[in-house]
């Protein structure tokens, strides 16, 4: 049968947007490897909107609004003082709730259903004690990941400066410059936002070819019981995979190992990210495993913009964390048709899969 590396190049040859026939197809591939592995696979399907990446548009339009709104209630001496505080505390979070919802993909907003799956694998008859999870799909946006960083960071600095021009005009109206800074940097925040719609396609060398290439190495050397292959769908839009996995499995996860490879570059230190304590001490001990493999293996608590497919399975009361390897270079190709695998090498995420393919 192939070896991974060999399954993982037919597997970089095109995109694999979730819900699109190129994602079924790489999913039967998958499924197929991992059969020869004596595997039993099944699938999970889903459905799934893939309007949800509308959200930080969404977000970046509103907040657009917002300042519009607030150019009056701050300047005008006739407008009541408490008005403008008001507006924003009430409005900001009323488009949370929005974009969160669209985030979750609560609402179609119009643009229509998808359907993907996740592949489930196991083999013998003892139960899971470890999950190798790593996403398949792919996505390209107007940004790349490190534009998606930036984003955030300029819609925070915005919003700090629209809520302080707010509570300054408590004590009388502000000056229209100070107005005017603020909007400047709220006008910044939405442009990089509205860049956040789908926008092409890619082939997703690193995110998550990388953390492909080290599930399915780690499947192949992994013991004949007690670990179990999940490879989600739909990651790229909300972890919708994740989710539906953890809502089917969540009681037969408590206290077990999740262990998701999400882009695991050559380059750059290799961070073992968890959730909460139980994730946090598999996490330290995980890391001292790793510690060949890279000059640099640091442990980190989630950041916010760490949107990744252990968090939903950390709720289910399983020790989970994900591994990645990457640094600024990496963040500015993934999520663009830029993320192709010319130059790269694969040694890091054949290294990392041969190491987290048994439990603790």
């Amino acid at each position: 049968m192939a070896r991974p590396r060999d399954l993982l190049a037919l597997l970089l040859d095109a995109p694999r947007e979730a819900g699109t026939p190129a994602a079924a197809h790489a999913r039967r591939l998958v499924a197929d490897h991992l059969r020869g592995l004596q595997y039993t696979v099944r699938e999970q399907p889903f459905s799934f909107y893939p309007s949800s990446l509308n959200a930080l548009p969404m977000f970046g339009a509103g907040l657009g609004w917002l300042t519009l709104l607030l150019i009056p209630l701050t300047t005008v001496a006739v407008a009541p003082p408490w008005a403008a505080l008001a507006a924003w505390g009430f409005g900001l979070v009323g488009l949370t709730l929005l974009v969160r919802g669209t985030a979750m993909g609560w609402s179609s907003l119009g643009g229509g259903v998808r359907e993907d799956a996740n592949l489930i694998a196991t083999r013998g008859d003892e139960p899971v004690r470890r999950w190798i999870v790593a996403h398949l799909d792919t996505k390209a946006q107007g940004h790349s990941m490190a534009g998606r960083v930036v984003a955030g960071v300029m819609a925070l600095i915005a919003m700090l400066a629209l809520t302080s021009v707010a509570l300054l005009r408590l004590w009388g109206p502000i000056e229209s410059d100070a107005m005017a800074y603020a909007a400047v940097l709220a006008l910044m925040a939405c442009g990089l936002a509205a860049r956040g719609v789908l926008r092409g396609t890619s082939r997703g060398a690193r995110d998550n070819g990388t953390g492909l290439l080290a599930a399915l190495v780690a499947a192949e050397a992994a013991p004949a019981e007690g670990v179990g292959i999940l490879i989600t769908g739909a990651e790229e839009f909300g972890l919708v995979g994740s989710r539906v996995f953890a809502r089917e499995f969540g009681p037969q996860l408590v206290g077990v190992e999740v262990v998701n490879l999400d882009t695991i570059d050559d380059q750059g230190a290799l961070y073992v990210v968890s959730h909460d304590p139980s994730g946090g001490r598999l996490a330290t001990r995980l890391a001292a495993e790793l510690a060949p493999v890279a000059p640099a293996v640091r442990r980190r608590g989630a950041p916010l913009w760490a949107y990744v497919d252990s968090g939903p399975l950390a709720l289910t009361g399983a020790a989970a964390l994900t591994v990645a390897r990457l640094d600024w270079r990496t963040l500015r190709l993934i999520h663009t048709r830029r993320d192709t695998p010319d130059g790269m090498v694969f040694e890091t995420a054949e290294a990392v899969g041969r190491l987290v393919a048994a439990p603790i």
